[in-house]
């Protein structure tokens, strides 16, 4: 059975609101709504979120399709950047390639990408602990640390490489349960069929 790593889609950017409390923007929450009208998100049993508000907000409109709870997972959220506090958009692309390349170091006291992998990657074992491996569950969160899972899950090195395309987030990629093995690329969320293309 199959798990997902969902990134929140576009959010309201405003400089003076710390980046973890960003809501959606309409077009986020507008893609979020028909990603939750897809055929496969009925088949989710578990959503776990990160807990910054972009994230948690993605998560409740998915899980209204199904009237579950939204689960908020320790360690989920995004790699902590509050060393810098906001970047305007070309400065932190420019980071953010830097964050990739030099995994061992932080970017002017961000933290580093090795330990947000760690992080990460201990966060969403933790969820599937007691986890039944025949029933989907779904995890919501952000573009680094999900490139970050996807690199771990891939067995690939860390690298901006395999990051989401496009800019605005908004997309997912899917997983094996039973042996944690990737089942598929970034797929905006929306526009995802589900395991066996089917919807």
């Amino acid at each position: 059975m199959f798990g997902v790593y969902v990134t929140h889609p576009q959010v309201r950017i405003d400089p003076v609101v710390p980046v973890p409390n960003w809501g959606l923007s309409d077009v986020g929450r507008a893609r979020a709504e028909k990603t939750a009208a897809a055929a496969w998100i009925r088949d989710i049993d578990r959503i776990v979120s990160s807990d910054e508000t972009k994230a948690t907000e993605t998560a409740h409109i998915l899980a209204s399709a199904k009237g579950l709870d939204v689960e908020i997972g320790e360690g989920m959220g995004e790699n902590d950047r509050s060393a810098t506090g906001f970047l305007p958009p070309p400065e932190f692309e420019k980071a953010a390639d830097w964050f990739f390349a030099h995994p061992d170091e932080s970017f002017h006291g961000w933290e580093r990408a090795v330990d947000a992998q760690a992080r990460i990657v201990a966060a969403v074992r933790t969820a599937l602990a007691d986890w039944p491996v025949d029933r989907p569950i779904a995890f919501v969160g952000h573009g680094g640390v999900g490139t970050l899972l996807k690199c771990w899950l891939g067995n690939m090195p860390i690298s901006r490489t395999p990051d989401q395309k496009g800019g605005g987030g908004g997309n997912l990629f899917a997983f094996r349960l039973e042996n944690l093995a990737l089942m598929s690329d970034w797929t905006p969320m929306e526009d995802w069929a589900g395991p066996d293309g089917s919807g």
